[in-house]
């Protein structure tokens, strides 16, 4: 496909200013006009979001400060790539980890340096041709509406065209895993691997045994595909999953650490290695990660106070203070605003009391943190919060840690794993039974809201019913029955009312909130059915 380069914007993100040069007047040659140079990741960072870019040509390796890689990160994380724009990843040799590390973030493609003006050009217009043709689909799944999608994947695969039909079904069947549609995922993985041994393909099945939940099953075969395939790091990633599903943590440890060992670069597998070694008591893995966590974190939109944190309490578990309190004090400057890491430093000021004074602390540290908790409540994340309801319980602040631990399974009632976590910890540190009976006590409280719901609704009291649900969906926002049930309602208003194009915009909004929390595809999929027709209907009407 013939690129008109005079009518693209195009930055180039190069640390040194002689190859900046000679990128652009190769860039100018091919025809390029509106040229915008960078020669930092933040600067790069900056000027994609003064104006939006259909090319970005980034070095890796850009000196002191965020790599190619951190760029992209961020790039993804805030949108600041339009769904159409290519990013191109340069990298200056094709050592392992590096071209693992440029790979990890899925650049659109990657270039070794030296490179001459006819691989620019190619590589770059082999991407524009594949965004012009895949751009109806990605528009939407950058908006969020995956059914929409999925219908125009569809519109796609009749058309037939041999070049892009893999990648047309690679996201066809992605999409497909997205809302649960593991029957069609299937259908698909198994067609493409009939034509071609694709990889991903093949991958693709085995995520599909462990997304069913059989976590057994899909273990011999990862383990065959990582031997056949060692450089698709995704294995290991959903190979550690389904280890620690089956609660074979030491095994799950064992995967990641091959995965950090291969591209040491990705920031959120090094935290997932980190937290899984602390857990497990490896405390030299543990500080190994957390210390990379916390280095990769400093360029890096992904950083977190959570790294931080964890590194100071393995330095704490080997009674060394002093280093736990100099990482306290990096926490501070690092994050000195964010809500989450002043309540970390507060609770970590109570670890190093106890450790310095031998076990026991005073009741500022304690009255601190509460006062924190008040403040910032659900901006804090849920971790720390369950974190936070133990101290509470320990310390004599049973009231404050029931408001928490309330808080907690309300928010997080269809999230199974959690609610596990809450009610081990309560095992562990209240009482056996004490998780449970909260969790029942709140599955009926629940129950009582929804069933009002529903009897306003079979009533004929449409607008009362539905401002039972919003109401619980502002305390619940991740409750599959309350989405589900004001989806339902609103779908019937919808149905039962006159042409509102506001109306369908929001009952589709609803349908990809509930696809979003996880709310099975076969309860979804009718009502997304209905839209389409209803919406058909008006336009032909």
């Amino acid at each position: 496909m013939a690129v008109d380069f005079g009518i693209k914007n195009i930055l180039v993100i190069e640390d040194q200013g002689i190859i900046r040069e000679t990128i652009k007047h190769t860039l100018y040659s091919l025809g390029g006009r509106h040229i915008v140079e960078a020669g930092t990741g933040i600067n790069g960072l900056v000027e994609m979001r003064r104006e939006p870019f259909d090319i970005v040509l980034c070095d890796y390796n850009l000196g002191e400060g965020k790599n190619g890689q951190q760029v992209l990160e961020e790039a993804k994380h805030f949108k600041l790539l339009p769904f159409n724009a290519v990013f191109i990843m340069i990298t200056v040799e094709q050592s392992r980890d590096m071209v693992l590390s440029a790979l990890d973030c899925k650049p659109d493609d990657y270039l070794i340096k030296p490179f001459n003006r006819l691989q620019l050009s190619t590589r770059i217009e082999r991407c524009i041709a594949r965004k012009v043709h895949l751009a109806d689909i990605e528009q939407e799944i950058d908006a969020g509406n995956v059914y929409q999608a999925i219908r125009n994947c569809d519109v796609l695969l009749e058309q037939n065209d041999k070049k892009t039909r893999l990648h047309v079904l690679k996201m066809r069947a992605e999409l497909a895993l997205i809302i649960k549609d593991f029957k069609v995922a299937k259908a698909v993985y198994e067609e493409v691997l009939q034509e071609r041994e694709l990889p991903w393909a093949k991958l693709g099945l085995i995520v599909i045994d462990f997304l069913n939940g059989d976590y057994k099953q899909a273990i011999e075969p990862l383990q065959a595909f990582i031997e056949q395939y060692p450089m698709m790091l995704e294995a290991y990633d959903w190979l550690a999953k389904a280890y620690e599903a089956l609660g074979s943590e030491e095994q799950a440890l064992a995967s990641l650490n091959q995965a950090v060992d291969l591209s040491p670069h990705a920031i959120l597998r090094q935290q997932r290695l980190a937290s899984l070694a602390d857990k497990t008591e490896h405390l030299d893995v543990a500080k190994k990660a957390y210390k990379a966590a916390v280095n990769l974190g400093k360029y890096s939109v992904h950083g977190s106070p959570r790294d931080f944190s964890g590194l100071a309490g393995i330095y704490l578990k080997s009674n060394l203070a002093a280093d736990a309190l100099n990482v306290l004090n990096d926490m501070n400057k690092f994050f000195a605003n964010d809500p989450d890491a002043k309540l970390r430093a507060a609770i970590l000021e109570i670890d190093i009391q106890k450790v310095r004074s031998r076990d026991t602390a005073g009741s500022a540290p304690y009255e601190k943190v509460f006062k924190l908790y008040g403040k910032f409540g659900r901006q804090i994340s849920r971790e720390l919060r369950l974190e936070l309801a133990k101290i509470a319980h320990l310390n004599g602040a049973g009231d404050i840690g029931d408001s928490i631990l309330e808080e907690l399974i309300k928010t997080n009632i269809d999230d199974k794993h959690f609610i596990d976590d809450i009610d081990k910890m309560c095992a562990a540190f209240i009482s056996e039974s004490y998780g449970q009976n909260m969790i029942s006590r709140i599955k009926r409280a629940l129950i009582e809201i929804n069933n009002e719901g529903v009897n306003l609704f079979k009533d004929g009291r449409v607008k009362e019913a539905l401002a039972v649900f919003e109401t619980a969906i502002e305390d619940m926002p991740n409750n599959q029955t309350i989405a589900l049930n004001r989806l339902k309602i609103i779908m019937h208003d919808l149905k039962t009312s006159k042409s509102d194009p506001e109306r369908s915009a929001q009952v589709q909004s609803y349908i990809n909130d509930a696809i979003k929390i996880g709310v099975p595809y076969g309860q979804v999929d009718g009502m997304q059915k209905e839209l389409n027709d209803l919406q058909c209907i008006k336009v032909l009407s």
